[in-house]
């Protein structure tokens, strides 16, 4: 697996007690359909959220509870979603339903026309040369999103993203 470092991502090389830099895993990968990408891709954030409950309780149990990780882990072996969101709420206080989106559903990053301001000088006509003045144009960027992309909400806001000319 190759890494990479996203800016993007973290604001310095080394995301704070991360012994390396933050990687993430790419690939290409050219499906049938678009509804073959829609399932995959609902496919990963319904597994985001899957990894991203177990971690909440999995670390509440060691941090708050002083379990050990092994003891941590032999307690939620077999356990449903009902019963981590019961652990969490029950003994830790802890709504799953109202931590971030960005942890239940992990982000999007979608390509999207962003208007961005900067200032330029003016070099003709002479007589306003030296002038300053905003300047608005249109860029492409990656940007994240917090959201359910498993319904269909998501992709009749964001019909461009499955466009044949995208």
């Amino acid at each position: 697996m190759d890494r990479a470092t996203s800016t993007a991502l973290c604001s310095s090389a080394k995301a704070i007690g991360l012994k390396e830099e933050p990687g993430f895993d790419g690939r290409v990968i050219v499906y049938p359909s678009n509804q073959t990408l829609k399932d995959y891709l609902s496919w990963r954030q319904a597994d985001c959220h899957i990894n991203n409950l177990y971690n909440t309780v999995f670390w509440a149990l060691v941090q708050q509870s002083g379990l050990t990780p092994v003891q941590a882990q032999e307690r939620l072996q077999g356990t449903l979603a009902a019963d981590k969101n019961e652990i969490l709420f029950s003994e830790f206080n802890i709504n799953y339903n109202n931590e971030p989106l960005m942890y239940r559903k992990g982000t999007v990053l979608i390509w999207q026309k962003v208007g961005e301001v900067t200032t330029k000088e003016v070099k003709l006509p002479a007589e306003m040369e030296g002038k300053k003045m905003a300047v608005t144009r249109t860029r492409t960027k990656p940007v994240p999103l917090y959201c359910d992309i498993i319904g269909d909400a998501f992709w009749k806001e964001h019909p461009e993203i499955l466009d044949e000319d995208s």
